[in-house]
């Protein structure tokens, strides 16, 4: 059953996007909401997710999403990581994969590990292409299934930025990061002003590098955002130690529009009230800080999607 909702920030006249919930977080509402969409996925399937560091509990667990990979035969793809943690060497990302339980349920595939691939970008104000993993060319259709939270630096980790770090080599991250200054990742400048940039000139790299990553799967046969909103913190599933949980768990949103989605569920968070158990202040601050929202100014900008939305909630 689904019922149509409109949320009151987006009255507007105008287009809107259809960003599908449910509160019902489940490896069965999953699959009720990929169908919802009704976009199947075909061909070779990847499924974008993060796997997470290995000491934090955050992320999106192998059972949880065990139905819906099953459903679309999908192939769970991650790229290493810009940084000095457990998933930079291959070797070390390999054992958190088997810690965190992917590799016995999945096939798994670091798509930066033997090669990387440039595809082209629409937007050029920083960046002339998209450096990802060389075996994003192996794949037809994706499933980008994010974990929402916060992110240290772009403020909320949501589907643009799965799609842009997330599937993103290690050069490509630092080309992202550096807003376009570094084409080749030298951990000796690591997080140096040369590799951070300036703040909104990677959040806008981030924009457009989604976009590469959307325009491409849309030249095959698709492309599916979902947005689990569970275990949030002001941290990413990317640091080792996150902050405490301070928000209840909410839902399950997906959409055809990537920049609807993330606005939708910047929403949820923007509207929650502050109680003993569920407390979004720290986030909506790391948010304003980072100038987070501006991702999804750019992205809409840019042509990738729109922030106007209805809410369809599925039943």
């Amino acid at each position: 059953m689904v019922i149509v909702a409109l949320m009151a920030v987006c009255q507007t006249v105008g287009a809107q996007s259809k960003v599908y919930l449910t509160r019902e977080i489940s490896p069965e509402s999953l699959v009720r909401i990929y169908k919802a969409l009704g976009v199947k996925a075909s061909g070779r399937v990847a499924v974008k997710i993060s796997t997470g560091e290995g000491s934090n509990p955050n992320y999106l667990k192998p059972t949880l999403i065990r139905n819906l990979v099953e459903e679309v035969n999908g192939t769970i793809v991650e790229c290493g990581t810009a940084y000095g943690g457990d998933r930079m060497n291959f070797d070390d990302h390999w054992k958190v994969v088997h810690e965190h339980g992917f590799d016995s349920l999945f096939a798994v595939d670091l798509m930066d590990e033997y090669d990387e691939i440039r595809i082209p970008v629409k937007d050029r104000t920083h960046l002339n292409y998209d450096i990802v993993g060389g075996h994003l060319a192996n794949y037809d259709f994706m499933v980008c299934l994010n974990h929402f939270k916060g992110h240290p630096m772009g403020g909320y980790g949501g589907a643009l930025k799965n799609l842009s770090i997330g599937c993103a080599s290690r050069n490509g991250k630092a080309y992202i990061h550096s807003a376009g200054k570094m084409t080749k990742l030298e951990v000796s400048k690591l997080w140096t002003p040369e590799f951070i940039g300036n703040q909104d000139g990677f959040l806008e790299s981030m924009a457009a590098a989604a976009q590469a990553v959307v325009n491409y799967f849309q030249r095959e046969r698709g492309i599916i955002y979902i947005s689990v909103m569970n275990n949030m913190t002001v941290d990413c599933d990317c640091v080792a130690h996150p902050a405490p949980v301070k928000l209840k768990d909410y839902g399950i949103l997906a959409s055809t529009d990537p920049v609807a989605l993330d606005q939708a569920c910047v929403d949820i968070i923007n509207q929650q009230k502050v109680t003993a158990e569920n407390d979004p202040t720290d986030l909506l601050a790391r948010i304003d800080r980072q100038h987070g929202t501006h991702t999804i100014d750019w992205a809409e900008k840019i042509g990738l999607g729109s922030k106007k939305y209805k809410i369809i909630e599925v039943k």
